[in-house]
């Protein structure tokens, strides 16, 4: 099945970058009170801002009378009991903004960017656990980890950007504005005309900067997909002596994401350079422009000093701004991705009729009809029953749909016409979860979690005794090798990392399946790739498990099934020939060339 991915790459829209910025802040509500008083330190620093530049300007000024009056031979009075007490207000105005704008940082890395992320973490894992079979089949995993790790640490960044960029700078900006205007109109008009062209040359760099972005963060989740690919068949890869060329695929996959975030990067870093050399043109302007009113005594010393620190002040915000442009693209496009994956359809649980506790096992497809792609139908109008206690063999060539009929019973897909009934009620009358209770499954790739030995076996069943997860291990023929182990039921064990051979692992999955007595089976072919006489182990828990329970079993190696009830042969989607091993072997049809073909091969 052809893989694909959460989001489109389309160029979003103003709107659409609008509504993704206001996603941001919906999800930050659990934490409002917090950004609530990081806008109050916003606003005390800014208070601050704005009174630092005209208490500057009066020192400034009453240093520049003192001079004046000093060098015409005039009476002073003296300079330092003058200046003292807005000096100290000075100092006290800068360090309360020094120390409120440390406590903000402190909250907003420590304490928001902290709790958003990890509450949308959560929400993913939980998404993850309702979305349909059919969305992890088609997802890499790569691009789901890109999504849980690096895109909602984005996020968690954007939030102090955005409450700086919005609340400090912008309010920082208006205010100073106001006071510039106040104090000298034609000074404060210089600071104001180049704000639009700042502002402009940041929307054109980052816009032409979102394209490269976007390319970076598909490289990085494809990147992921190498990585995890990498490890989990890490066996194989040495095998084949295949090394170099996972490490090539390795390569070329990193260069490619790192041309993509190099050209990005490069864009975005020459936001801020921009604004900054237009901002020092400006100071520049401003200081000659000031200077010559100042000496045509057009305006005084001190409203001089305070409109250039006033445009210091201006200047400030503005390179912030420009900054978190540069970063707010990077934003956008992790959070697309983010919010796109928790908005995708999700399986319907089907709240239906309770089904009774212990079923009698009869199953019974009627005139079943299901396809992956619209255009490709696979299995059509298949009809059969299952009578309780009856083992069902399903056999067929590859592709022919034997696995979809077991995605079918598991409900991990769903049915594009006809019905799955058990004991006469259909599947889609019940639930999700309890359709699938009534099924144990034992399945040719095994799996463990890392956990004990004995959490493991009580997967199916958390509430069993220890005692009746021996006695599962026991019926499994798992019990001698377990009590072999360093700390026996109380090893850690795991999927990937473990010292258990595969016919050993076959052994657990079947005591697991023992232990959670379901009265509907699925068994894949539990007996490959292990020794003879690992085989005949696993054959005699198979045969305890299948007894007095309905079975489906999925038949690789025909020999495996010669006992079944029926033997169901699936051949494009239909069944071609139902029967007894011995009648279908009279038949001399589909089956009996399948027969013997491993046969021969087998000899």
């Amino acid at each position: 099945m052809r893989r694909r991915t959460v989001q489109t790459d389309v160029t979003m829209t103003t709107k659409q970058r609008l509504g993704i910025y206001g996603k941001l802040f919906w999800e930050a509500r659990p934490i409002w009170h917090w950004l609530a008083l990081s806008c109050v330190l916003c606003l005390i620093i800014i208070a601050c801002a704005v009174l630092s530049p005209k208490l500057m300007g009066q020192v400034t000024g009453a240093i520049y009378d003192y001079w004046v009056t000093r060098s015409s031979g005039g009476q002073t009075d003296p300079l330092v009991p003058a200046v003292l007490p807005t000096l100290l207000i000075l100092l006290a105005s800068y360090g309360v903004s020094s120390g409120v704008r440390y406590a903000n940082m402190s909250l907003m890395n420590h304490v928001v960017s902290h709790h958003y992320t990890c509450a949308i973490r959560i929400r993913m894992s939980e998404k993850i656990r309702r979305l349909p079979v059919k969305f992890v089949d088609s997802t890499p995993v790569g691009q789901i980890l890109e999504n849980m790790t690096g895109d909602v640490s984005a996020m968690g960044n954007s939030i102090h950007q955005i409450i700086e960029t919005l609340i400090q700078g912008l309010l920082q900006m208006l205010l100073i504005a106001v006071a510039m205007l106040a104090e000298d109109w034609r000074l404060g008009l210089i600071v104001l005309a180049t704000a639009p062209l700042s502002l402009l040359c940041s929307v054109k760099i980052s816009g032409a900067s979102r394209p490269y972005h976007r390319a970076s963060f598909r490289e990085i989740a494809q990147l992921y997909s190498v990585v995890e690919e990498s490890y989990t068949n890490f066996s194989t890869i040495k095998a084949y002596n295949l090394e170099q060329a996972m490490a090539e695929k390795h390569n070329h996959t990193n260069q490619r994401q790192r041309r993509a975030q190099q050209r990005a990067n490069l864009l975005s870093a020459l936001i801020q350079p921009s604004v900054t050399l237009l901002n020092a043109l400006t100071y520049v302007v401003l200081n000659l422009a000031g200077g010559w009113l100042a000496v045509q005594g057009a305006l005084s010393i001190e409203s001089v000093v305070t409109v250039v620190l006033f445009a210091r002040q201006f200047s400030a915000p503005m390179e912030m701004m420009a900054n978190g442009l540069s970063q707010m693209q990077r934003v956008t496009t992790a959070a697309s991705r983010v919010f796109a994956f928790l908005e995708q359809p999700e399986e319907d649980p089907r709240s239906g009729a309770v089904h009774p506790e212990r079923t009698r096992g009869m199953v019974e497809f009627r005139n079943v009809s299901f396809s992956y792609a619209p255009d490709q139908p696979l299995i059509r109008s298949l009809t059969f029953r299952a009578n309780p206690g009856e083992t069902i063999a399903i056999v067929g060539p590859t592709g022919a749909g034997k696995t979809t009929i077991v995605n079918l019973l598991m409900g991990f897909y769903d049915l594009k016409g006809g019905e799955i009934l058990v004991d006469g009620q259909p599947m889609s009358q019940m639930s999700r979860d309890e359709a699938r209770a009534l099924f144990g499954m034992v399945l040719q790739d095994t799996w463990l979690f890392r956990g004990t030995v004995a959490e493991n076996v009580a997967y199916g069943r958390p509430d069993a005794t220890r005692a009746e997860i021996v006695q599962a291990c026991q019926e499994a023929y798992c019990d001698h090798f377990i009590r072999t182990l360093p700390q026996g039921y109380d090893t850690i064990i795991g999927d990937e990392v473990t010292t258990l051979s595969g016919g050993q692992k076959q052994l657990l999955t079947i005591a697991r399946a023992i232990l959670a007595d379901r009265r509907l089976l699925i068994l894949d072919e539990a007996t490959s790739n292990v020794d003879t006489r690992t085989e005949v182990l696993i054959q005699k828990a198979m045969d305890k498990l299948m007894a007095g329970r309905t079975c489906f079993v999925i038949a690789h190696r025909l020999s495996t099934i010669v006992n079944a009830d029926r033997i169901l042969v699936i051949r494009d989607g239909d069944i071609v020939e139902q029967g007894t091993h011995k009648d279908l072997l009279a038949l001399a049809g589909f089956y009996a060339q399948l027969y013997a073909s491993q046969y021969d091969r087998a000899v």
